[in-house]
């Protein structure tokens, strides 16, 4: 094996840094926002994990939002730090359940519920598109498919966008009949 050589640092006055994110701007690619799961692992979750100690992971990892697999690494939904609310756990303990027992599975999105963007697309759009679409539908995350290989190819997130934009990018979710209804229970 080679034997790498150590040098001095004395000399050295500047980081590097990424030239492009000085450029970012609404015009932007999309794709120069987005999380792409062939170059970054996603965050998931199983299942049958308790509720409560996923709002800690969550915390802990800095994340909002994770997909949901059984343990196979099916792709089941997604479960967000809104769906992990004392609100919808106390719902649930209502219902007979106690804390510890309510599982990922009981308060997560199916994904037959869920709406996604299509990769193909999202690599001819600007990221102005995409947050309109955010706002459109009330939505802080956004799944992108790739029809073709029928696979979660990745994820955008209004937050990531906000940030490397230098931004606020307020995302309202479009009043409903059902957030009311919550709302009201």
């Amino acid at each position: 094996m080679k034997n790498l050589n150590l040098y001095q640092t004395t000399d050295i006055d500047k980081l590097a840094t990424p030239s492009e994110s000085q450029e970012l701007t609404l015009d932007s690619p999309a794709l120069a926002f987005f999380t792409d799961f062939a170059s970054t692992t996603p965050q998931v979750i199983e299942d049958t994990t308790a509720a409560v100690d996923v709002q800690w992971m969550m915390q802990k990892a800095h994340v909002r939002m994770k997909l949901v697999v059984n343990a196979d690494d099916q792709f089941l939904g997604v479960i967000s730090s809104d769906h992990l609310s004392e609100r919808r756990l106390v719902q649930k303990i209502s219902e007979g359940l106690k804390r510890e027992e309510i599982s990922v599975s009981e308060l997560m999105v199916l994904k037959t519920d869920l709406k996604a963007l299509d990769y193909d697309e999202v690599s001819r759009a600007t990221i102005r598109e995409v947050v309109e679409t955010l706002k459109d539908w009330g939505e802080q995350h956004c799944l992108v498919i790739d029809q073709t290989t029928h696979h979660i190819r990745g994820i955008f997130s209004a937050s990531d966008i906000s940030r490397k934009l230098r931004l606020p990018i307020d995302i309202q979710g479009p009043p409903s009949f059902y957030n009311v209804f919550l709302a009201k229970h």
